[in-house]
Parts: C-alpha cells; structure tokens; sequence
C-alpha cells in the first residue's frame, strides 16, 4: 500500500525546509558580522561564511523550483 502525500503536506515540507535555509543564512551572517567586529578578521573564515551563504541561497533557489513544481501538479 502505497501512501501518496497530498500537494499541501509537500508544500509544508518544503516550506520548513526554506524556513530552516533562511535560519542557516542569518546565522551565516551573523558569523560575518562576528567576524568583522574581530581586530583581525580572518580573510578565510569571511570567504568561507560567503560560500556558504552561496550555497544556502542556490538551496533555496532549487526549494522554489521544486515548489512551483507542487504547485502546478
């Protein structure tokens, strides 16, 4: 017996998915703002944080595909 989930309950987990994305990029910059109050902020640790909040936000980019996905189901 196959269980299909409904197009709300997809659209929920991918919404806490984006929300649980736009936590870990605030956080990101955060770190940043952390980083930079620092006397000697690291080079590496800033250009780490940056990727990292690339990456996050190309994550976010694909939720939204895959959202308008749900949707047009």
């Amino acid at each position: 017996m196959a269980i299909e989930l409904t197009k709300e309950e997809k659209t929920q987990i991918i919404n806490s998915h984006q929300r649980n994305l736009a936590y870990s990029k605030y956080n990101l910059e955060i770190d940043i703002v952390q980083e930079n109050a620092k006397t000697d902020p690291s080079a590496t640790t800033l250009s780490s944080l940056q990727s990292q909040i690339a990456e996050v936000a190309g994550q976010l980019s694909a939720l939204d595909a895959e959202l308008a996905a749900v949707a047009a189901e």
